[in-house]
């Protein structure tokens, strides 16, 4: 018998059980981000740090994601160019092979994206920190945030 939540799917006539859970998450190609996991806070913090510095992206926003996992978002806006750029050079600097390879699949998409919603026994990431200006993308990524955790309680 079936709970509520499974769907039977049948593919080249073989029945298989799927309990589907969309996973949303926020694109595009302005807002540089990056996605770190099974890192320690403390380098988080330092490698935003530094980029937001050395790039001139006036502030940043630390997420985390799941355990030793965080989210990085800077808050002036720049091309999809310079955003390539930025990634690429974090990703040689700090040696992060999870990181590398979430990059490479953003250019790919040709756009970033994040993870907003929970994600299996992930929860929903919570912001942890918080650094310089925090008016322009991150503002925008944050009401997009409070719009689709709105959304989703009332799905609930």
């Amino acid at each position: 018998m079936n709970s509520q939540n499974d769907t039977v799917v049948q593919v080249n006539g073989l029945t298989e059980k799927s309990n589907p859970r969309p996973i949303l998450g926020y694109t595009d190609r302005e807002t540089v981000k990056l996605d770190f996991d099974n890192m320690p806070f403390k380098q988080v913090k330092y490698w935003a740090s530094r980029v937001a510095k050395w790039f001139r992206l006036n502030g940043f926003l630390v997420l985390k994601s799941s355990e030793k996992s965080y989210h990085v978002i800077f808050d002036r806006p720049v091309s999809w160019r310079k955003n390539v750029s930025i990634v690429a050079w974090v990703s040689l600097q700090t040696k992060h092979t999870k990181l590398t390879g979430w990059f490479i699949l953003q250019c790919i998409k040709q756009g970033s994206t994040l993870r907003i919603s929970p994600k299996r026994d992930k929860p929903t990431p919570r912001v942890v920190y918080r650094s310089g200006t925090q008016n322009c993308q991150i503002l925008g990524f944050l009401r997009y945030r409070a719009l689709t955790k709105a959304i989703l309680a009332d799905l609930k």
